[in-house]
């Protein structure tokens, strides 16, 4: 076998590894992520192959979380393309006229800055917290970020300084943000949506790391867990496609902002 092939057979062998270790779904994902962020790992131990790199993972097993992490790592700011958030505003107008209270899931939430973005949109749009907010992720420590709600200065940048003195106080979210936010341990490769139906999801910028087929599982996810009626915004660079194209509506190409006919 060619030194390709034993390259590729190693690398199936430690992400089953990995799947069996620590439940991530990592046929989910794109081999290319995959082993860009595995790379990271490996280099950052002074290990040069894939079966050296699972050795390393016997011998030491906190190196799983290093690489959790690794795998999970999202960038994300408040307010982050603030044209998004103002292109979403009036449909969150609408959703509130239409109901007396939202259910909103921030699916793959990171560290936190998108819930809290949410839920201090949701003060400012609709004057009041009339909302449930499920801060969903898979990664345990960027949960644990999301509960502290702790932030430095660099997540504050695209974000309206008026909001900031409003709803934050020493760079943390105040109790009326952060009352409205529910934090859950959650893998959108495998689990069913928390608590649906949804007015709105929002999942920006991580279904792009997953197999196509992947992502058109968790489309149709979405669509099963919006309500009639309810929106989903995904990531600018992310198309909805496959099946759950043909149930929810493209209502703004730039943003991808969709809705589902009520």
């Amino acid at each position: 076998m060619s030194s390709a092939g034993t390259d590729e057979r190693a690398f199936q062998a430690l992400t089953q590894k990995i799947s069996r270790a620590r439940g991530l779904s990592c046929e989910s994902y794109k081999n290319k992520c995959l082993k860009r962020r595995i790379a990271v790992r490996m280099r950052a131990r002074g290990v040069h192959t894939y079966d050296d790199y699972s050795r390393l993972l016997d011998s030491d097993t906190r190196e799983y979380q290093e690489l959790l992490d690794a795998l999970t790592i999202n960038v994300t700011k408040f307010f982050r393309n603030l044209e998004t958030w103002e292109a979403l505003r009036p449909y969150l107008r609408k959703l509130g006229d239409a109901h007396a209270d939202l259910r909103i899931w921030s699916a793959g939430c990171a560290s936190g800055e998108e819930p809290y973005t949410i839920a201090v949109l949701v003060l400012e749009t609709l004057g009041e917290g009339r909302a449930v907010i499920d801060a969903t992720d898979i990664d345990r420590l960027s949960l644990e970020r999301t509960q502290q709600a702790k932030y430095p200065h660099a997540a504050f940048t695209e974000m309206p300084a008026a909001l900031k003195r409003r709803y934050f106080r020493d760079d943390q979210p105040l109790p009326g943000v952060r009352q409205l936010v529910q934090v859950r341990q959650h893998d959108l490769t495998r689990e069913p949506p928390p608590h649906p139906p949804y007015e709105l999801i929002v999942c920006r910028n991580v279904v792009i790391y997953f197999e196509r087929t992947a992502q058109e599982r968790l489309f149709q996810v979405f669509a099963d867990a919006l309500a009639p009626g309810g929106v989903l915004l995904l990531g600018k660079v992310e198309t909805l496609f496959g099946p759950a194209r043909e149930r929810l509506t493209l209502v703004d190409p730039r943003e991808r902002i969709y809705t589902k006919p009520a």
